[in-house]
């Protein structure tokens, strides 16, 4: 399904929104993994407003395509999409992180709406996209799983022995994403602990493997629909992003992995936002 004209001014429009309403928990929440969830955004947004066969007035739709956050760090923006695309109220994200909200920096599946599985301890959330995947197959049920891992947490062994089951099992109903934006909590990943060649690792594992701009729509969309398209392995798609994408003073610097916004920082976040 390749991107309209019309449909990549509405993603762009929705990318925006999503971004700044990071920005706005961010601030609230005292503080976020904000780097990550920024520069996940356009994946989530063409996923949540394309492509998942979902139905925000019907949550626990059995048929409904999932969704898996490996990177549960990620949680904030994926919170704001969920909003945006209307699972619940924006306003309850006014107490994200607070005592008593069902909205904590990691995402629990139990108590947010829209979320289906509950992740944060890094390395874990292919795994339960790879029983899934298995568990639409033994159901003979039709729906997809996506699953979004961050490039520090391909470090973790458990995503490579996931990787290894889901090439085995033959998953071809299972669609990964690494949100390659180079930077881990401590610097870049090619300092902390190396994991190029990237690719060659995801290939050798038997995925089907594609590498594109993770902040164009239209790559994305076309590298989607040859994932959809792909039989006879599970596909992974390598997003070339920026940490931080689109506050220009939190790009590519590896200290807004976690980071709190004054009133002034979110000001300028904001006016960057709106100039990109």
């Amino acid at each position: 399904m390749a991107v309209s004209e019309a449909e990549r001014g509405e993603l762009t429009r929705r990318a925006k929104a999503i971004r700044s309403g990071i920005v706005d928990v961010t601030g609230w929440a005292g503080g976020s993994h904000i780097g990550g969830a920024l520069s996940q955004t356009d994946i989530l947004t063409l996923l949540y407003f394309k492509y998942l066969n979902i139905d925000p007035a019907n949550p626990e739709w059995p048929d409904r395509d999932r969704f898996i956050l490996s990177k549960g760090h990620g949680g904030v923006g994926l919170a704001v999409t969920l909003a945006e695309r209307g699972y619940f109220d924006p306003a309850l994200l006014k107490d994200f992180g607070h005592s008593g909200s069902p909205f904590g920096m990691h995402l629990d599946g139990n108590k947010v709406t829209g979320v289906d599985a509950s992740t944060g301890s890094l390395g874990h959330g292919l795994s339960m996209a790879v029983g899934l995947a298995l568990g639409a197959r033994v159901q003979g049920k039709a729906w997809r799983t996506y699953c979004l891992i961050g490039d520090g947490e391909c470090n973790e062994g458990s995503i490579w022995e996931a990787a290894m089951a889901a090439s085995h099992y033959r998953l071809d109903s299972l669609i990964g994403f690494v949100d390659r934006n180079r930077m881990m909590i401590d610097g870049a990943t090619e300092d902390v602990m190396a994991i190029e060649p990237l690719a060659d690792k995801w290939a050798a594992f038997g995925w089907h493997v594609q590498t594109v701009d993770g902040h164009d729509f239209g790559a994305l969309a076309q590298a989607i629909d040859e994932a959809q398209e792909h039989a006879g392995s599970p596909s992974v798609i390598l997003a070339q992003t920026v940490k931080g994408k689109g506050v220009d003073f939190m790009e590519n610097d590896p200290a807004w992995h976690y980071g709190g916004l004054n009133a002034d920082l979110i000001a300028r976040a904001k006016a960057s936002l709106g100039a990109e």
